[in-house]
């Protein structure tokens, strides 16, 4: 037997209309109290939610007989509150069995002063909350707070959100970086392939690596003088062309040794490896050439010309490609 929510009431209980609420606490906790409650207040939402609830009963239960389970509304309340405040069950059963204004919410009065969940019991019940049943309700949540904000006469509604700053690994996009990351991308897919199928020659794929990433070092500390003097400017500008035509010759040499393995596991290999090497291999020999137009020729590189994220731009050329092939296989 498992019902919605009992509708008599026992002696002590508060009804949920007439719980107060603290509106001064700027925890989540009360923010959604007053949500549960006006969904329970709202006859036309009430129903609707209730309607949901109902759909949760697993198939084969009477409702009518049998032991009694806990009641649908308390499901919703420990479900909600489990998931927006990002408890675990250990954490919502001492809430449960301590917070006052949210027993009296799940219908215990102060004849049920004694009464305790269980961990297992809320494991059981409060499961049956999936996210469907959860979207479902959300759903008419929403609809219900349009029907309030928006105001009459206008068609939609328009909203303002606020962003956080979270911790990446985008890095500022420079041609000598992103040449970096082509290489290394280069070296990591053919070692891969190297050790899987036994060829020789790419063991020390993490010094070849690390000797690359000295050289794009290089390049990056040459560049930090802003000294004015025309003789310090001119060794300045000297060094600098140096590290970079050393970068670029070594990474030159990186990738001739890759197209000469290549040949090697040609036919052997998953073709979308190989497409992967030779897709970077083509933005890191791009990448070169406007190295040595910018650095040793002096020319401005145009905005279009630009490539600004490595791993977006392999992303969407894997996709173009797997387009063309459903287009050519249809």
């Amino acid at each position: 037997m498992r019902k919605v929510i009992k509708e008599q009431m026992k002696i002590g209980q508060v009804p949920i209309a007439d719980i107060e609420i603290d509106l001064s606490s700027r925890d989540e906790i009360p923010k959604l109290f007053m949500g549960l409650k006006y969904i329970y207040c709202t006859p036309e939402i009430r129903r609707e939610v209730f309607k949901i609830l109902e759909g949760m009963i697993p198939e084969g239960v009477d409702c009518h007989n049998g032991r009694p389970g806990m009641e649908l509304w308390k499901i919703l309340v420990l479900g909600t509150l489990r998931l927006n405040c990002n408890w675990d069950y250990d954490k919502l059963q001492e809430i449960a069995n301590n917070h006052r204004t949210l027993r009296q919410m799940l219908g215990h009065g102060i004849m049920d002063d004694d009464y305790r969940y269980a961990l297992q019991t809320l494991k059981d019940n409060v499961s049956l909350f999936t996210p469907e049943v959860f979207d479902r309700i959300n759903q008419v949540v929403v609809s219900a707070g349009h029907s309030l904000i928006v105001k009459e006469g206008k068609e939609s509604l328009r909203g303002r959100c606020d962003s956080f700053v979270v911790e990446t690994d985008v890095h500022y996009p420079t041609d000598i970086n992103l040449l970096y990351d082509a290489i290394r991308k280069v070296i990591t897919i053919n070692a891969a392939i190297c050790l899987d199928f036994g060829i020789k020659g790419w063991r020390q794929n993490r010094h070849i690596t690390k000797k690359i990433k000295k050289l794009f070092r290089r390049c990056q500390k040459v560049k930090r003088s802003t000294s004015k003097d025309p003789e310090k400017k001119a060794k300045r500008d000297k060094l600098i062309a140096e590290a970079h035509e050393a970068y670029i010759d070594e990474a030159q040499g990186i990738i001739d040794r890759v197209q000469e393995t290549i040949e090697l596991y040609r036919g052997y290999c998953a073709d979308s490896r190989i497409e992967e090497i030779e897709h970077s291999i083509r933005h890191a020999e791009r990448q070169m050439a406007q190295i040595r137009r910018r650095v040793l020729d002096g020319e401005t590189i145009d905005h279009h010309e630009k490539v600004f994220q490595f791993f977006k731009s392999i992303r969407s050329g894997f996709v173009k490609a797997k387009q063309g092939f459903l287009k050519n296989w249809d």
